[in-house]
């Protein structure tokens, strides 16, 4: 099967699985843009490949040992916001009844969707990211991203969620 397209200097080793500790973010996600973000600790992001590109990625997430949802990941500066710490900010395209920092959040990276770049509103940053959620939502549904949705990755003991591995 041919690889899905993908720009120069994305990430080559896709699918890219990665798990750790949600940690408090920037605080803007839920309150300034509606749409909550799972943040992973610098050392996560600091361990992700040489070759990833800052940009707008999509795949699979699960938190603890809980169901598996289609996600989108921004990694990179968020420009609007001009961070100066990369990061690495998940939205699982689930609702949750509570906030879940502390648990372990599993992800599968499958596929890149644009790089990140900077926006002249607030308006036109929500636009864009729910236009990049509804794109991730029809990709996530071809068959060759659909059965990485069942990969061992997230088949996570419990006793490995209650060590914090």
């Amino acid at each position: 099967m041919p690889p899905a397209p993908q720009a120069d200097g994305v990430m080559r080793s896709l699918p890219y699985f990665c798990r750790g500790q949600v940690v408090r973010g920037f605080g803007r996600g839920s309150k300034q843009l509606g749409i909550p973000t799972a943040n992973f600790p610098e050392q996560v992001v600091d361990n992700l490949p040489t070759d990833v590109s800052t940009g707008i990625y999509y795949g699979w997430a699960s938190v603890g040992s809980g169901d598996v949802h289609k996600m989108v990941v921004s990694i990179g500066w968020n420009p609007y916001y001009k961070n100066t710490k990369k990061s690495m900010e998940t939205h699982i395209m689930h609702t949750f009844k509570e906030d879940f920092y502390g648990e372990i959040l599993n992800v599968a990276i499958v596929g890149y969707l644009r790089p990140e770049k900077n926006f002249d509103s607030l308006e036109s940053l929500i636009s864009a990211i729910h236009g990049d959620i509804e794109e991730a939502k029809k990709r996530l549904d071809l068959p060759e991203h659909l059965k990485l949705k069942e990969d061992n990755f997230f088949q996570v003991p419990k006793s490995k969620i209650m060590n914090g591995h």
